[in-house]
């Protein structure tokens, strides 16, 4: 589409429709895909196309997953739906999964029934252009944004605009790599600005005695092999100029043909941390003098997106049920970690844990309903594969927690330590190497057996990514793991599903925000949940009063947690005793590394 073309676009400000449908590209997408199916397409060609469309091949031949984009994590009662049909009735799993980018990923779809499944999901307002391959990628935001306390403003409206300006943009079609933004609402950077390409922080400076909206850009973060954190580009931006600089951001990207020469060494990040702080930001402001920043189209104001969900929100004069003594204990404790109050007087947010980011047809069903009877029909994803449900009156909140558990989404609250993070590993994708899911799920069922109660025991925040690519972000959790293999003892041609293991991350927010760092060692697979039930030991044993695990962690030292788990980083014996070792979690077949070549590059 080119720059004129997409001056015709029309926007709307209805719940839920960020993003453009075109009907055009299904046609399109239809018409390459039967082209493809017939032979008359390269499958490299094909991937190219595909990808921008938001389907992505996965290890299982002639099967994909779509990935559907959720802008700044917003997703309405009627999208919920829609997500239930494409659960039931096109992905073979039977369920939908959220990813650490706010985004929606259905797995196992036969290509011919993909197009089917864009259109239904386009009916709905929801696009997968651009959720994959090397472009902009979804756009992720604080999801409590116009409804905390601390915020300068709401950014909504403002990363509506950034989306919208930047979807389907020439100048992004083909960059050295992907592109991943941000947009926090607050200081506490709940959205992690500084692991982004860009990340935007909301702020007020009075200019001429008037209070001016802007932004405070970091830039150059990410995670992956090589993680780094942004360094601040500019501490305030106006907001009439954000679109402007972040325009001269990715004319540098894009014209840094040095970058496309190692894919492995080709996000943004790798150039600004080459140039430093002070030489990056030079490089912006030069480019920020080219004729090209003259133009008028960096104006936000014709591409904000305004959704007034107080509009939809219930009234305040409602009864709600009340607690009864034999549920308050369990409620309250539910409670203390996933309602939170808004802004709004009388209303509250609740942030709903999902394991492992998983919900089947009914659930989306009985979320939707829950978000019509007892909210404004909205919610939003979480970078942790959460969901936060908004403007629920404040006397609804046990009501909602009843509604949630007759859909078997109760139990423990969100970021506890069974709120655990994973990717979806091996289950379907080709750079996987190891069944995080599985791990996340032999994890939880090792914290069942433990009941782990201690208050600060249940502030441990756990990771796990399948590969050292880090979508499960394992860079960020107390614990973390990515997956790995190691080498039988007795036999080198014989592996073992195995683990790298992180300590000391933190992904509460981005005010205590830091990487972990990986231990000297691998740990086979099976023994990972052995590693956690150590580490808590550990934690309680040598902790001082009122210390939290990273903490205790930095004053008793790395080697001591390493220490703690030598001994089961001893490869086994490929041998009859030993032989469930060589069988990853979730499996029946002994272990092989099988890793095929990933598709975000292309």
């Amino acid at each position: 589409m080119t720059t004129a073309e997409r001056s015709t676009v029309s926007y709307t400000n209805d719940p839920g429709r960020v993003i453009p449908i075109i009907e055009e590209e299904f046609a399109d997408f239809e018409t390459e895909a039967t082209a493809f199916l017939d032979g008359q397409r390269e499958e490299r060609q094909f991937i190219g196309f595909r990808l921008k469309q938001g389907v992505y091949g996965q290890r299982q031949a002639d099967r994909q997953m779509m990935r559907v984009k959720l802008p700044f994590g917003g997703v309405t009662a009627d999208q919920l739906d829609a997500f239930a049909v494409i659960a039931e009735d096109y992905a073979p799993l039977g369920k939908g999964h959220i990813t650490t980018r706010e985004n929606f990923q259905f797995h196992h779809i036969p290509l011919v029934r993909s197009v089917e499944a864009l259109r239904l999901l386009g009916d709905a307002g929801l696009s997968t252009r651009e959720a994959c391959g090397n472009v902009v990628r979804n756009v992720t935001g604080d999801p409590w944004a116009g409804i905390r306390s601390d915020e300068p403003f709401d950014i909504t409206p403002y990363a509506g605009a950034f989306i919208r300006y930047w979807v389907r943009n020439p100048l992004t079609q083909l960059l050295p790599r992907k592109f991943k933004v941000t947009f926090s609402g607050s200081d506490q950077d709940e959205a992690l600005a500084t692991i982004h390409d860009i990340g935007f922080i909301p702020k007020i400076q009075v200019i001429d005695g008037q209070q001016v909206k802007g932004f405070k850009l970091v830039t150059g973060g990410g995670l992956s092999t090589m993680a780094r954190e942004g360094v601040v580009l500019y501490e305030f931006v106006p907001v009439s100029d954000f679109l402007r600089v972040s325009h001269a951001i990715l004319r540098i990207f894009q014209a840094a043909d040095e970058l496309r020469k190692n894919l492995a060494k080709a996000r943004m990040k790798f150039l600004v941390h080459r140039l430093g702080e002070e030489g990056w930001r030079a490089r912006v402001d030069e480019e920020l003098q080219g004729d090209w920043a003259k133009s008028d189209e960096f104006d936000p104001e014709k591409l904000l997106y305004v959704d007034d969900e107080q509009a939809d929100a219930p009234g305040l004069d409602v009864t709600g049920t009340a607690v009864p003594d034999s549920d308050r204990a369990a409620f309250e404790a539910w409670a203390s970690t996933s309602v939170r109050q808004q802004k709004q007087a009388g209303y509250v947010a609740i942030e709903l844990r999902v394991p492992q980011g998983d919900l089947n047809p009914a659930q989306f069903r009985g979320l939707a309903e829950i978000t019509r009877k007892y909210g404004a029909s909205r919610a939003r994803a979480t970078q942790w594969q959460n969901l936060v449900l908004r403007w629920v009156p404040e006397q609804w909140a046990y009501d909602v927690y009843q509604a949630l558990g007759a859909l078997g989404l109760d139990g423990r609250g969100a970021r506890e330590i069974e709120d655990m993070v994973s990717c979806p590993g091996t289950d379907s994708c080709k750079l996987g190497i190891t069944s995080s899911m599985g791990l996340n799920r032999a994890i939880g069922e090792k914290l069942a057996t433990l009941n782990v109660v201690d208050p600060l025991t249940r502030k441990i925040q756990l990771n796990a990514s399948g590969c050292p690519n880090s979508c499960g972000m394992h860079h960020l959790g107390n614990i973390g793991f990515h997956g790995a293999s190691i080498k039988a003892a007795n036999n080198p041609d014989r592996q073992v599903p195995s683990y790298n293991v992180f300590v000391g991350g933190s992904r509460k927010d981005g005010a205590s925000l830091r990487l972990g760092q990986i231990l000297k060692l691998k740990i086979p697979a099976k023994r990972a949940p052995e590693v956690v039930e150590r580490f808590i030991a550990l934690y309680e044993r040598e902790r001082t009063a009122g210390e939290e695990f990273n903490d205790t962690l930095d004053r008793v030292g790395a080697k001591t947690f390493e220490d703690e788990i030598r001994d089961l980083s001893i490869a086994p014996d490929f041998a009859p005793t030993d032989i469930q070792e060589f069988i990853d979690w979730e499996r029946e077949a002994l272990y092989v590394l099988e890793r095929g070549e990933g598709e975000c590059a292309v």
